[in-house]
Parts: C-alpha cells; structure tokens; sequence
C-alpha cells in the first residue's frame, strides 16, 4: 500500500490577524505548490538477514527528494517529518494499534522559511499521509492537535495560522478553545492573491525576536477592531470593506526592515490598484490582492522585475484553495 498526500501552501496573519488568520493558496495555472508527503510499507527482509538478531525492531525508511531538498539537513533525525512520524508512532500505541515498517518520503517543493507555511507542509503531510495509511485512526481534531504541536517545535510556540488552513482549506480563525481549533471563515473567490518570495532568508525564530514584547493600549483597541471588522465584512461579503480593513498594525512595522525594499514595493502595489498588500506569515515573501486578473497578472511581472533578489525566487498567481491537503 502506498499513499501520497499534498499539503498547499498558506499565508499565516493575513495581515489583520497576527497568530489568529491563516489562508490557503493554489495557484490559478494548476501546478501543485507545496510538499509531498508518501507513506508506504517497507520490506524488512533486507534488514533482518544483514543482522543477526532475528527480533530486530521494526525498520523504517526516510527518503528526502524535491525541488528544495537541498535546503534542508539529509538525516532523517533532523527532518521535522522523522519526528512526526515518531509523534505518530506514539499516538497509535496509546490507541493500541500496532505500527507497521513503512518508508517515508518528503518532497520538500517550497522553500524553508518562506513566510509560506513551509514546516506546516510538510508536518499537514506527513500526518495526513500516515492517518491515510493505517485507515484514519485519528480524527480531523486529533490530528489538528498532533500538527500544532509538532509546527510548535520549529517555531517555538504552538500555534496553527499555517497547519490549520494547509490541513483544512480555506481561511480559518484561530479560536482559543481545546474543543475545537479553528472556524472557516468566507473568502472573496473572485480575488487573485499574487504572491511573491525574493529568496531572501528571514526566519521564523528571528522574524518574532524582532517585535516588542509589550503593545500600547492603542494599538490593541485598533487591532481589536480591525480584525473584527475584517470577519464581518467577509461573512457579509462586502469586499471593499475586507481589504479597507486588512492592515498590519502588529508585525508588519518591525518587520518589513527584513524585506528587500517593502515599503517602496508595497506603496507601487497599492497605488497600481491592488486592494491590499501585506507581508505572508514572517515573510520574506509579500502578497497583494487584486479582482482583476489583468492586474494580477500585471503585478505578477513587476515583481518578477522588481522584487526578486536571485533566480531561486518566484512568483504566483493564486486563488483560495479550499480542499486544503489531499491525496493524489
């Protein structure tokens, strides 16, 4: 039995709800942007006749390819996908269900520290892949749980703006609730979410050290109320509103110092007629908002241009992606 699952990618904050929005993005030309994650039996045989004990504990086998895999550390204890499959292990001898010899592969497609959910990828992946492959003895919610945990490893807190919308779909609201993780919110389907990521490093760990440790009462009220009205315009559909309110009053200030040349970027977008542009999860990659394809596509070739700093950077034309991970 074999068994592949792609997990796509996201944007954590969407701007207005710092560590409490995530969306997830697919590209409107079809090609599949994220990773990939392949759970299937492993024959021991080999093993077992190269030792002399002929109890040997169950052998599995960690393979690492994709576009990105150069990015990443070869061995598999290093891999945030051993270490899910490890989580994973445990779970199921708390269930009683005994753990079969599997090889597991990643397909690293996107860049490490992005700004694009990179680690929820591949941890949406690999827990979705083996929940597949031992006939889903987790639920939704369960599973949701063991991915906030194993994406809290890499970021140093648990929090689920990237795994939640990457697992589930669609723009979810974090909820500080046990019982239940998330709640889907309405999207704007008509929109194009052009996304751009410079290949400029900026990762997750230093992307938090860098804003402060304590807010104005001001700035709270504001945030308060801007994600607030950001929720309601969207369940009443009124998208001029969504954008109006879709600003980043809490990471984007200190932050957009790490990008290649935000401001200057983000005032070019805005006075071209995109409806909102902001920095996705820690960046360095930024999105903007448009309802045109023809300026989306006109957004697209002038970051092309203007906003990639090597020929490892890339830009995409994407709309919501509502299926979130699947088999494929």
């Amino acid at each position: 039995m074999s068994v592949s699952v792609f997990a796509p990618i996201s944007v954590g904050n969407v701007s207005v709800g710092f560590d409490t929005l995530g969306l997830a993005l697919t590209p409107v030309d079809g090609s599949l942007v994220g990773d990939i994650v392949t759970v299937e039996a492993f024959d021991q045989s080999s093993v077992k006749q190269q030792s002399n004990n002929t109890e040997n504990a169950l052998s599995s086998e960690f393979v690492l390819a994709g576009t990105h895999a150069s990015r990443l550390p070869a061995g598999a204890e290093k891999n945030i996908v051993w270490r899910c499959y490890q989580a994973f292990e445990k779970a199921l001898s708390q269930k009683q269900v005994d753990a079969q010899a599997i090889k597991i592969t990643l397909h690293k497609n996107i860049p490490v520290s992005s700004g694009l959910g990179s680690s929820a990828c591949s941890v949406v992946a690999a827990f979705a892949a083996l929940n597949t492959f031992y006939n889903t003895p987790f639920s939704e919610h369960e599973l949701l749980l063991m991915m906030g945990e194993l994406e809290g490893e890499i970021s140093g807190s648990v929090h689920y703006d990237n795994v939640a919308p990457c697992y589930l779909g669609g723009l979810q609201l974090m909820l500080n609730d046990e019982q239940q993780v998330t709640q889907p919110i309405p999207t704007f389907d008509d929109c194009y979410w052009v996304i751009a990521y410079p290949d400029v490093e900026v990762s997750t760990k230093a992307a938090r050290e860098i804003l402060p440790q304590n807010y104005s009462r001001a700035t709270l009220i504001t945030f308060g109320q801007n994600l607030a009205g950001f929720i309601d315009a969207s369940h009443r559909q009124n998208k001029q509103q969504a954008f109006r309110y879709l600003t980043d009053i809490v990471a984007e200030p200190y932050r957009a110092q790490l990008l290649p040349n935000f401001a200057d970027t983000k005032a070019h977008l805005l006075a071209s007629g995109a409806l909102a542009v902001g920095i996705s999860g820690s960046g360095p990659t930024l999105f903007a908002v448009t309802d045109d394809r023809q300026k989306a596509e006109a957004f697209q070739q002038w970051l092309n241009d203007n906003y990639l700093q090597t020929p490892e950077g890339f830009v995409h034309i994407c709309q919501v992606d509502h299926q979130g991970a699947r088999k494929i």
